[in-house]
């Protein structure tokens, strides 16, 4: 790996530009359209990795700044939301509700009004 395919790498997962990362990296302008396709195909692997980690390192500042939200935001909705998205991450997330029917012990009949209600207009 190469100093400037390093600084690709880098570029590439801050901006998201392939062209404007190719330059960045010091690569031609000319040909940095060229070379910024051919690195983020070549080198997707890294880039790959390189994202996970810069996520990985901003998890708790997102964490800080949606606790900062629950905890002082002047808007009930945006309060709320912050909590339940606390909440989700935590493995809290509500249940969601789910109604099955059991269609063996229906009669034909009991069948045809179910399907008729769901296709009304």
């Amino acid at each position: 790996m190469t100093d400037k395919q390093d600084k690709f790498i880098e570029e590439y997962v801050r901006t998201g530009n392939a062209t404007k990362s190719a330059v960045y990296a010091g690569y031609s302008e000319k040909s940095a359209k060229v070379q910024g396709h051919q690195l983020k195909t070549r080198l997707r692997n890294e880039i790959e990795d390189a994202t996970y980690k810069a996520l990985q390192d901003k998890i708790p500042q997102a964490l800080s700044w949606v606790t900062d939200l629950a905890e002082k935001a002047e808007s009930e909705s945006v309060r709320l939301g912050a909590i339940k998205d606390i909440l989700d991450r935590a493995g809290m997330k509500p249940v969601e509700k789910i109604e099955t029917t059991n269609i063996d012990a229906m009669s034909d009949e009991e069948i045809q009004r179910q399907i008729d209600a769901l296709t009304k207009h």
